[in-house]
């Protein structure tokens, strides 16, 4: 006979079985259900040729799932194509901001012919697609341009002359006046040189002297000056690098220091207060603004025409994310422009990337990135014309132009490949290209470092 307790042992367990099961049944599943990922399709379309090209995608959400397919898809004839299309399969890699992005090579194509394309991304939910971005391919003839010297040799070194009998050593920034002659921050002569469009070479300002002095421009002394700008007016402006100071040259051929102290460092404020770190690429927009790309500080600086100094873009960071303010980050800036909205455009060396500024001091990334690291490579100069055309340097070999129909082309050199050959677009060769320019005329210059020349390049996309 069983024991009164073991009833209650029994009845006890029983009645937990049975709560258990009714606890059990009345649960909800928790997990959120994976939905399409989400993504952009690139904006810019990049070494467009006869026969292909380059796009991708960078994805903003996985949608909570795994991607296991990705790409871009295009068609000639399908103006929303879809992975039923052509496409490419490509592998989604990760930048410091924590986004997945992509690079895809299209081949195959036809010449002369407009092509669709988006991004793709499939996951457990299903295929997601970016915005669709519409290109044309090259005719058969490619791209009609051609590079030459117009001054200076190989060989480096100083002198004063005509053409290849002239010599620099190591030029970094060139600008262009009204005139269309050529200025040129001649970085180890520690002078600023001037080139007419016969190629004549004289010297502007500095003695060769590597010093920090003022006054008249013959006597007057630079420490590596870099990049270099003009007014309205026709005053230069120059990044004097090893001075850490921005230097201006009057109409009148009198230099002075338009803002910093000579010390090192990261200070804001009046011209003799400021402070900058390696300072580089320089632009003027039409109140007379100077904005530097202050390389070492990894900022993008604004100097009024009081010459007070401002943080315009940048947190300090050497980084890479996109935002307001001084809620970004860049990594080297090597170069600016500025266009007639007061955009600025920067070179952001170390991210592989083009960056844009709005009036409003709105980054966004234009074109390249960490991941995406050879459709601009790695950008040194960058200039724009009054269509607004792009123009950049990537130091690995290329002059590059992106349209305003944000279409990439390579106008000279060839990616990562050095050397110094003149002729046709793609043949010839650079090396270390910086600083460029472009005349009103659309005649591109450009300072080849390592080859210490000023090289020319001319000539008109054919589509």
């Amino acid at each position: 006979m069983k024991s009164p307790l073991l009833k209650k042992v029994l009845l006890s367990a029983f009645s937990l079985s049975i709560l258990l099961i009714i606890n059990g049944c009345g649960k909800t599943d928790t997990t959120t259900p994976a939905t399409e990922a989400t993504l952009l399709t690139n904006g810019v379309i990049a070494n467009v040729t006869s026969t292909g090209a380059q796009s991708g995608g960078i994805i903003t959400n996985n949608g909570g799932a795994d991607v296991s397919a990705a790409g871009v898809c295009y068609s000639s004839s399908n103006q929303t194509p879809t992975i039923s299309d052509s496409k490419t399969s490509d592998t989604p890699v990760t930048d410091p901001a924590g986004t997945k992005s992509y690079t895809s090579t299209i081949t195959g194509l036809t010449a002369a012919t407009t092509y669709y394309v988006r991004a793709y991304a499939t996951n457990s939910a299903g295929t997601a697609y970016g915005s669709v971005v519409t290109f044309k391919t090259n005719d058969v003839t490619g791209i009609l341009t051609s590079v030459s010297t117009l001054a200076g040799g190989i060989a480096g070194g100083f002198f004063d002359g005509s053409g290849a009998s002239a010599l620099f050593s190591n030029p970094q920034g060139v600008v262009t006046d009204a005139q269309g002659n050529v200025y040129v921050a001649d970085g180890f002569n520690n002078r600023i040189r001037k080139v007419t469009p016969q190629g004549i070479v004289t010297t502007y300002a500095g003695d060769g002297n590597a010093g920090f002095l003022n006054g008249p421009a013959a006597s007057a002394e630079f420490y590596a000056p870099q990049g270099i700008a003009i007014d309205a007016q026709g005053n230069l402006f120059v990044a004097d690098l090893g001075n850490n100071v921005i230097r201006k040259i009057s109409t009148a051929g009198v230099v002075s220091t338009f803002c910093g102290n000579g010390t090192r460092g990261y200070v804001n404020g009046a011209d003799t207060l400021a402070e900058f770190n390696n300072p580089q690429g320089l632009c003027v927009d039409a109140s007379g603004n100077v904005f530097v790309a202050d390389r070492s500080n990894n900022l993008v600086r604004k100097i009024t025409a009081a010459g007070v100094a401002s943080n315009f873009a940048g947190s300090g960071a050497a980084y890479y994310f996109n935002g307001t303010g001084s809620d970004n980050a860049f990594n080297g800036p090597k170069g600016v422009a500025v266009d007639a909205s007061g955009n600025i455009y920067v070179a952001d060396a170390g991210n592989y990337c083009i960056r844009k500024i709005t009036p409003a001091q709105v980054t966004s990334t234009l074109v390249g990135g960490p991941v995406q690291t050879t459709i601009v490579g790695s950008p040194a100069g960058i200039a724009i014309d009054s269509k607004g055309n792009l123009y950049i340097s990537d130091q690995t070999g290329r002059i590059l132009e992106l349209t305003t129909g944000n279409v990439l082309y390579t106008l000279g050199g060839t990616y990562n490949t050095t050397g110094y050959v003149d002729g046709p677009g793609t043949t010839a060769k650079f090396n270390g290209p910086q600083g460029l320019a472009i005349d009103s005329k659309g005649n591109i210059y450009v300072a080849d470092y390592n080859n210490n020349v000023i090289r020319t390049v001319v000539g008109v996309l054919a589509q």
